[in-house]
């Protein structure tokens, strides 16, 4: 399989739009729950100034927008997008997530308005109801950010769960792809927050958010580790389908070469190397080199589920 019949199979029903949508989803529940997270165990480093919450305010509802914005218009027709935004349907695995996805942002927009509560008002000083609105939010958010947490992990998930409702692809129907999904969207998070904080900073961050995401970093890498391994094993030890898939995925070509130079050599393999690095001779380059690594490790993981995945028909 070359190139060309890589991204265009008889198979083939979802793509490329498809991966990106996947990959924003991520990064805003992964930035999310980092955010809530920092701002309950490191208060002090998570107020209106923290670079962390700051790239919340952009990427958490703006990865959001741009990645329903990318469906709408993949669709046959786009005008027709009104439809699955208020018809509701509990028997669609779509359905139900354009209900997250708005009550997501909802909330999300209620939690940071109220952070950044005085950056608001100094944007809107003539607006007396914003005033009396973000009262009204002073004893509800703390209710707020917890039912923000749970809704940023089930994002995660469900990105997961929309590809696994794909039930005649083998590879896809996999009980453990909303985890994957989670833990690599958390992975995503924290580098897009650590390249904004390098940004910001000109140079390695040294902040205690920034020593707060590396402390969480390391370990949800290994989970991520943990479970493409299982997902993989749970493949070989599954029905023909299953090993027919695993086969089509990772049995030579284009796809499996993807995947271990792609995903596991530029997304797992040269971050692990290049940290020790980083810890003894910390740089600008050094972080931007190492965290977009790991960005594109997540990215091409997404491509390479989506397509790899759609390969084999049950």
């Amino acid at each position: 399989m070359n190139a060309a019949s890589a991204f265009h199979f008889d198979s083939l029903v979802w793509d490329w739009p498809i991966a990106i949508y996947l990959f924003l989803l991520g990064i805003s529940s992964g930035l999310v729950t980092l955010a809530v997270l920092l701002r309950r165990y490191r208060p002090q480093a998570g107020g209106p100034d923290s670079t962390l919450l700051r790239t919340t305010l952009v990427l958490g509802p703006g990865a959001i927008i741009l990645g329903l914005l990318i469906l709408i218009f993949h669709l046959a027709r786009p005008w027709t997008f009104w439809k699955l935004m208020f018809n509701y349907s509990l028997t669609s695995v779509m359905s139900m997530g354009v209900m997250l996805f708005q009550a997501y942002t909802a909330v999300l927009i209620l939690w940071l308005a109220k952070i950044f509560e005085k950056e608001l008002l100094a944007l809107l000083p003539r607006v007396g109801v914003l005033r009396t609105a973000l009262g009204w939010l002073t004893p509800l958010h703390r209710p707020l950010e917890t039912l923000l947490l749970a809704l940023a992990v089930l994002l995660g998930a469900y990105t997961g769960f929309l590809l696994s409702a794909l039930k005649s692809y083998p590879l896809l129907n996999h009980p453990l792809l909303p985890a994957l999904f989670l833990v690599s969207g958390l992975s995503s998070g924290a580098a897009a927050a650590l390249i904004a904080m390098a940004l910001r900073a000109r140079a390695h961050p040294q902040s205690a958010e920034a020593h707060f995401v590396h402390r969480l970093e390391t370990p949800v890498v290994w989970v991520e580790i943990f479970l493409l391994a299982a997902f993989f094993i749970g493949l070989a030890l599954g029905d023909a389908g299953k090993t027919r898939a695993l086969a089509a995925a990772l049995g030579g070509g284009f796809w499996s070469l993807w995947f271990w130079l792609g995903v596991v050599g530029i997304g797992l393999v040269l971050p692990m190397l290049l940290r020790p690095w980083l810890s003894r001779r910390p740089t600008l380059a050094g972080t931007l080199l190492i965290s977009g690594a790991s960005l594109t490790g997540v990215l091409l993981l997404r491509f390479f589920i989506l397509y790899a995945g759609q390969l084999t028909v049950a």
